[in-house]
């Protein structure tokens, strides 16, 4: 059921001033008739000038008032019915005066300009509540959005863009830009260093040379068992073992200290002209190239790459929802820390108050530039678009009240000249 809008008070208003004013003007015909029927002797001709005056103001009035919204009496009087038929003309003039009073650019930004919106955006987000009450407006706003979202259509959406993305990926071109980004300053030296120094301490270490020495005593007995029982009859394999082992071990530690000295040594020229070619490979070789995204694919393909990249936008939401629930959001403190930072450096730094001003103005300026005509367009149509009965009624409603005294004025100012008139008229006789 549609509710019943309340009485608009100002009909009521409007009414009862149309009422006394129609009152004043039957009491003036009234007393104008009495009068005359008096025979216009002594006081009553006075009353006579007043009523006779007056009548004629009342209704000058009121012809004057009615024909700013109708035809008095539904005359076809040219001139009456103003606003009606002047509808498209006043839409015009009213937006016209609009756009210049109100949507004039230099006006609004002088305006601007002394507003000081950069000072007052800094004192507002430097305040800690303020900061806090926004930032825990855009954690609701964030929570609101993740259940808005249709978790099917992301997903996919996710998982097309990622697979996509990979099987357009060079990835033999990525691999040669990232070798030749660690080839420069010979920091693929300093690689092989490090490599080098890890196998040594590797050889090194009494664990590996004991394995070592039981895999050369398992060795031998596989392969040379008579020559293994002769050997153990002179002296014990184990020993004999651990003793090769300490000495592969030294000599590999030997062969790795000198590669280690000296930068020029066969083993690094190798490395290095290993490296070049492989990287020059990765860039311009097509059948490595091939060879590296066919392997590229497979990886893609693979269910398990796909399971996981299903399964990203479900770790993701569930981590945006745990921190954007929980009252100490991560999140929400970070957009907070950082609008009071904001804020301190606009109260803090006057270039930046100013830089940020006049990216406003420029910004309004060219806003308002758009936005002038078109708003004044709007104005024009929307007053051509309304009923002229529903404009005359609402500018009746609106200014009604003060048209009226407008009457009752004219019955009082017309009795007074009536009046005036009638002292001149004996004056001149007398």
């Amino acid at each position: 059921m549609t509710p019943i809008s309340p009485p608009d008070p100002r009909r009521a208003q409007l009414r009862r001033l149309k009422l006394i004013a129609l009152a004043m003007l039957l009491a003036m015909l009234a007393g104008f008739v009495i009068s005359h029927l008096q025979g216009e002797r002594g006081i009553w001709a006075w009353v006579s000038a007043f009523c006779e005056a007056a009548a004629v103001g009342a209704l000058a009035d009121w012809f004057a008032v009615v024909a700013l919204f109708r035809r008095p009496l539904g005359l076809p009087i040219p001139h009456t019915a103003i606003i009606p038929r002047s509808k498209e003309r006043i839409a015009d003039s009213l937006a016209l005066f609009v756009r210049d009073q109100f949507l004039e650019p230099q006006a609004l930004l002088a305006r601007l300009q002394v507003f000081d919106p950069a000072s007052r955006l800094g004192s507002w987000l430097a305040d800690p509540a303020r900061s806090r009450l926004l930032a825990d407006m855009a954690r609701g706003w964030a929570l609101q959005a993740l259940d808005f979202l249709d978790e099917a259509a992301v997903r996919r959406s996710i998982q097309g863009f990622v697979i996509q993305q990979l099987r357009r990926w060079n990835a033999a071109a990525t691999a040669g830009e990232l070798l030749g980004l660690l080839t420069a300053d010979n920091r693929h030296q300093r690689v092989l260093d490090e490599g080098l120094t890890r196998v040594g301490q590797w050889l090194d270490n009494p664990s590996v040379k004991q394995r070592a020495s039981e895999l050369i005593v398992r060795y031998l007995q596989r392969e040379w068992p008579k020559l293994a029982s002769t050997v153990n009859w002179v002296k014990p394999i184990d020993e004999i073992g651990d003793s090769l082992a300490e000495r592969m071990a030294h000599a590999v530690l030997a062969e790795l200290q000198q590669i280690l000295a000296e930068p020029a040594h066969p083993l690094r020229r190798d490395y290095e002209t290993w490296l070049a070619n492989y990287i020059q490979r990765l860039r311009g070789d097509p059948a490595l190239a091939e060879k590296i995204d066919q392997i590229k694919q497979q990886v893609i393909d693979h269910p398990a790459v796909q399971e996981y990249v299903q399964g990203l936008w479900e770790r993701i939401h569930a981590s945006l929802r745990a921190d954007l629930s929980s009252v100490d959001s991560a999140l929400a403190g970070h957009l907070r820390r950082s609008l009071a930072a904001v804020g301190q450096a606009l109260q803090d730094d006057p270039s930046l108050r100013q830089a940020l001003n006049q990216h406003l103005m420029d910004g309004a300026e060219r806003l308002t530039s758009r936005l002038r005509e078109g708003v004044t367009t709007h104005i024009a149509q929307t007053v051509k678009g309304w009923d002229e009965r529903h404009l005359v009624e609402q500018l009746e409603l609106s200014v009604g009240r003060d048209l009226q005294f407008i009457r009752f004025n004219g019955t009082l100012v017309g009795g007074l000249i009536g009046l005036l008139l009638h002292a001149l008229t004996v004056w001149m006789h007398w």
